[in-house]
This record gives structure tokens, sequence and C-alpha cells, in this order.
């Protein structure tokens, strides 16, 4: 998705942000363009989700300075189905359980309400199996209550599949791989490929490398205590595999050049 002719893309500038008096992100910068996969790695605390959070809209989470743009509008005063209507996805690292209500009917739901459409059951069904043959998708697995009696990989799926049929612009993965066996994680990583391309950008969340071996990224950026510290290529992942985070600092400057 393009905006008059323009590579979709996210800017995050010297951002601020907290919830309940404490203050997590501390001036984090960050560019995401379409086309480009970034992961961001970190501990535990450093503000991974948090960062998720604020650029998604999450009630109780307040910026105290710095401003995220998305497309050239600051979306930091848009309600969270806004930001969705103007192209943006999360998946979530915890996806919830809705009990009673079909994957169908859900994403259905979903669809209509961010793409601003009223497609009758029978007009989404047939995009629905699309997408879920494009992912190789069990038809039947729509037919389920959204996240009930789902394993780890199934969820994650779920919200894979749920990104294949909004299509955004810009998708926020956040620690997509917690809770896979590795071949949950093979199976989930293999879906995210087939949907990247030039007209989506990623920010790609996670702790660990091992994701990385799958889904590879254009970008890494390390996290500590709310910044950025440091970023590069690939090979930055592999770094952070052998040595750990005690090998970044908190506090380095961040290396705005490798995200411009």
């Amino acid at each position: 998705m393009t905006t008059n002719g323009k590579r979709a893309e996210l800017i995050i500038e010297n951002l601020s942000a907290g919830v309940e008096d404490k203050t997590i992100l501390k001036d984090l910068s960050l560019t995401v363009r379409a086309g480009e996969t970034h992961a961001l790695m970190g501990p535990n605390g450093s503000g991974k989700s948090t960062l998720s959070y604020v650029i998604m809209g999450k009630p109780g989470y307040e910026v105290t300075s710095g401003r995220i743009l998305f497309n050239g509008e600051n979306i930091l005063d848009l309600e969270p189905e806004e930001r969705a209507r103007r192209g943006l996805f999360m998946a979530f690292q915890q996806p919830i359980e809705i009990s009673g209500v079909s994957v169908q009917n859900f994403l259905r739901a979903a669809y209509n309400a961010v793409k601003g459409k009223d497609l009758s059951a029978l007009e989404f069904r047939v995009l629905l199996l699309e997408k879920c043959k494009l992912l190789g998708v069990d038809p039947s697995f729509v037919e389920r209550y959204v996240n009930e009696g789902f394993s780890g990989g199934e969820r994650k799926r779920n919200e894979v599949l749920q990104l294949a049929v909004l299509e955004p612009s810009m998708a926020v993965l956040d620690e997509t791989d917690t809770g896979l066996d590795i071949d949950a994680l093979r199976a989930v990583a293999e879906a995210i490929n087939r949907l990247r391309g030039p007209k989506m950008g990623v920010l790609l969340i996670t702790h660990y490398q091992r994701m990385l071996n799958y889904v590879v990224p254009d970008f890494v950026h390390v996290i500590k205590g709310g910044r950025i510290v440091d970023s590069g290529g690939k090979e930055l992942a592999l770094k952070l595999e052998a040595e750990g985070y005690e090998a970044f600092p908190n506090g380095a400057a961040e290396k705005a050049a490798a995200v411009a």
C-alpha cells in the first residue's frame, strides 16, 4: 500500500512514554518503511511491548514527548480503530480467547470495520478461503471459536491469518515466537514470509535470534532501558546470540544512520 505514490512509512521521533507514572520509553527514534522488515530485540522490561502498545494506541499508555508519524500524519490523537483503518496492524503476544465467536465471523467483522466495507458472509468466505490456501491453513480452522482450545501455534497462525485478510501497510508483530515449538515456529515464520513484500513494512519484536533464522530482517535494533542502543543488519542478531544483551550497555547513543 502506498500514499500518493510513495511507500508507506512509520516514523517514531524522540518518543518518551510510559504507564502509571512510570517512564518506559526514553527519547526513542525509529523508521520503518513498506518493503522493509525490522527486528526489535531486547531483554524483558526493555520497552519492546510498550512501544507496540503506544504505536497502536492502547489505553493507559501516556506519551510525554515525541511523535509517531504514519504516512506523514501524527497518529497519537487517533483511536486504535482509526489507526487500524489507516493501515496499521498489531499481532499480540498473548492473543485473547473469544468464546462463541467463530474465526470466520471475527475476521469478517474486522475486515468490514477496517476496510469500511460490508461484505456478505458468502463474499467474505470466498476471500477468506483464498487466504487460507495461501497460508496452508485448513478451512475447518475458521469454523472454530477464536482461540478457544487453540495451541500456542494455532493462536499465532490465527494472528497471521488476520494479517493476511486485513492486508495492512505496516505490521507490528509482538513476540510472535512466544510459546512456539520448533515446528510451529517454522510454520508461522513461513506464513509471515509469504505475506512480506514491497507493500508492507514489518516491525518484528522478539527476545531471541531463533525467529530471525526463518524471517530474515533487513535491519536489527537492540533496545535496553527504553532506548535503542544499537542498530545494524542481520549480523547484529548473531552478535546477540553469541554475546548476550550484556554486550550492549544501557544509554549508548542511537545509531540513527542505520535506520534512516
